[in-house]
């Protein structure tokens, strides 16, 4: 199955046939105080930093949240909607908790975009999934709803259930434009966290067979050496059918671990991805 996302001039294709979709976490001002001092301030200037260096780890996809506290969200989402397609034509993921900055961004954006996110709760389907039929978007959803996160993965595949259900039939978006997130929790708080994470992502790629999504950096949450977590967890992710993931580009260890699984998952033909990686950084470092 195949989720295709666009900018004006680039498609990006998301699928168990492809290499690993890459989505660039760092345009989000969580946890970054001086980023959300300049967004505060109408400062967007460090967003072209974080392109340039997101574009070079190697993201297909920049995810774009301008939720910084006490800020104009929908202002700043539309600004920094044009802003990131003025200098990369890398299709983006529209990310907010705010339904009038999700529709700001997706009224701006010029393509397809992925929308950053929908939980199984009603409420919340019944606002953003008419947006994202309106825009022709795809979603990424999350399988809990407003009682709780279920620890158990058949529960989580049931809530799957559900959104893909209210989604395809309720407000007919097709069945390939719904990502699903099966939930990454912190292996830190419990050592079992990440097997069910694991279990969840078998099951939905066994009976949904839909394109899934997580944020990477949450597994190693609270851990040290995070990267070399953060590395294995997702190779075994995606062996498991895991085929995009919201995590630092920046971060050598990450996409190299990917990079070498989509290699010996054969989603790289005669491994000529990975011989011109290791060719570039050879000259890279000649130089």
């Amino acid at each position: 199955m195949h989720t295709v996302l666009r900018s004006s001039s680039r498609d990006v294709v998301i699928g168990d046939d492809q290499p690993f979709c890459i989505i660039g976490e760092r345009i989000n001002p969580t946890g970054r105080k001086i980023f959300q001092e300049q967004l505060r301030a109408g400062d967007l200037s460090r967003i072209e930093i974080d392109v340039a260096q997101q574009v070079a780890g190697g993201a297909m996809v920049l995810d774009i949240n301008m939720g910084a506290p006490l800020a104009d969200e929908v202002d700043l989402m539309i600004r920094a909607v044009k802003l990131v397609q003025s200098v990369t034509d890398l299709p983006l993921c529209i990310d907010s908790s705010v339904i009038e900055a999700l529709d700001a961004g997706l009224a701006t954006y010029k393509g397809k975009a992925l929308v950053h996110s929908v939980t199984a709760e009603d409420e919340r389907l019944e606002a953003i999934l008419p947006l994202v039929s309106r825009y022709g978007a795809a979603i990424i959803a999350l399988p809990n709803d407003e009682f709780e996160i279920p620890e158990q993965p058949e529960r989580r595949l049931e809530l799957a259930r559900k959104i893909v259900d209210v989604a395809t039939n309720q407000y007919s978006i097709p069945i390939e434009d719904i990502v699903l997130d099966p939930l990454a929790m912190p292996i830190g708080a419990d050592t079992s966290l990440v097997v069910r994470t694991l279990e969840t992502i078998s099951l939905i790629h066994d009976e949904l067979g839909v394109n899934m999504t997580l944020g990477a950096s949450n597994v190693s949450f609270g851990m040290p050496d995070r990267a070399t977590i953060g590395a294995t967890f997702l190779s075994m992710a995606m062996k498991a059918g895991l085929t995009s993931a919201i995590m630092d580009a920046r971060s050598p260890q990450l996409v190299r671990a990917i990079k070498a699984s989509d290699l010996l998952l054969d989603r790289d033909p005669w491994g000529a991805s990975w011989i011109a990686a290791h060719r570039a950084q050879q000259a890279s470092e000649g130089s």
